[in-house]
């Protein structure tokens, strides 16, 4: 059977090692991103190439040897076991590729087998569920930007967001069910990457913004506003957890400098649910579909030491799809029409 379509999962990136030299690489690139900082380009030059760079790579070096297996990096480690058990599960109908929209392996390295094998189409499957322009907007862009360059280019289709896929909800609520039957937990707390506000006040092209209630339902007017789909993912996953409203909230993790981020704020929520009464609490990072530093160091262990230290008792987080059947059952729900 002769394939004709191409499959290609794009995630964030890594660096090739969590030796300073290949940190400080990734993070120049990553952050060299104008949708990722956007800020003047001489502005962003400066500030990552004398400030970031420089001094944040050895901090960031020993993160990331925590965060390093005996598989490497766990991002690239999933990464790659997905793109084979998705093959498996596609079959010979399809060509599944990896690639990274920072470092190795790269965009290039993942549309150029598709576009050589004369393919009638391919599908950009970015691995980030929620919409946000410095994630699935920087990967399509740049996909765009490789593809204009080559004399054929086959229909492409972009994936943007499945935040409300009804498989997507049960996984990730199938994981953290299986806690919630050998423990009681106080509550449950939704932790989604943060982004600084003005990120989100660019895309809103409706006018509808006000980083408040309009974000708690969605609509044609917010359906590409980051924020309301997350908040939109915490109440499908907690329906379907039969979670009440008290039960679970949600919160914006990983700010950084001192520009207002989306609220509210992780650290700021996670002091407060203690003296609340939430001593034991149940974590899911549902803008993740990969275990990461965000998941593992920053959620995993810094979180949950500033939970214990303000007085909580039991901190569990979800891991995230990873691997699972179940991750590769609603990739497979996304690709095949």
């Amino acid at each position: 059977m002769i394939a004709h379509t191409g499959v290609a999962l794009i995630n964030l990136g890594t660096p090739d090692s969590p030796e300073v030299p290949d940190v400080r690489k990734y993070l120049r690139e990553f952050l060299s991103d104008p949708r990722v900082i956007d800020i003047s380009d001489l502005g962003r030059f400066l500030l990552v190439n004398l400030i970031i760079a420089p001094f944040r790579s050895p901090k960031s070096s020993k993160v990331y040897k925590k965060l390093w297996t005996e598989n490497g990096s766990p991002l690239l480690y999933y990464g790659k076991q997905v793109q084979k058990m998705l093959q498996d599960g596609l079959g010979q109908e399809y060509i599944v590729t990896l690639g990274m929209r920072y470092q190795s392996p790269s965009i290039a390295e993942a549309m150029e087998p598709l576009l050589n094998k004369g393919l009638k189409r391919i599908i950009v499957l970015p691995l980030f569920p929620q919409y946000a322009s410095a994630t699935t907007g920087s990967v399509h862009e740049a996909v765009m930007k490789y593809v204009s360059g080559k004399q054929v280019i086959p229909d492409i289709k972009f994936i943007s967001t499945y935040f409300d896929n009804s498989l997507f909800i049960k996984a990730f609520a199938g994981l953290a069910s299986k806690y919630m039957e050998q423990e009681k937990f106080d509550h449950v707390l939704f932790s989604y990457h943060g982004l600084p506000e003005r990120q989100i006040g660019k895309a809103d092209y409706s006018g509808v913004c006000s980083f408040g209630e309009c974000c708690n339902q969605i609509s044609e007017k917010n359906y590409y506003c980051y924020r309301a789909q997350c908040f939109a993912t915490t109440r499908l996953i907690a329906d379907e957890l039969n979670l009440k409203q008290n039960e679970y909230s949600t919160c914006f993790q990983s700010r950084l400098g001192r520009d207002p981020w989306i609220q509210p704020y992780a650290e700021e929520v996670i002091k407060g649910l203690p003296a609340q009464g939430k001593k034991k609490v149940l974590v899911l990072v549902p803008s993740f579909v990969a275990d990461c530093l965000e998941t593992t160091i920053e959620v995993g262990e810094e979180y949950k030491h500033l939970f214990l230290e303000n007085g909580g008792e039991k901190w569990q987080m979800v891991e995230s799809l990873n691997d699972s059947p179940q991750w590769i059952e609603v990739l497979k729900n996304l690709i095949v029409d």
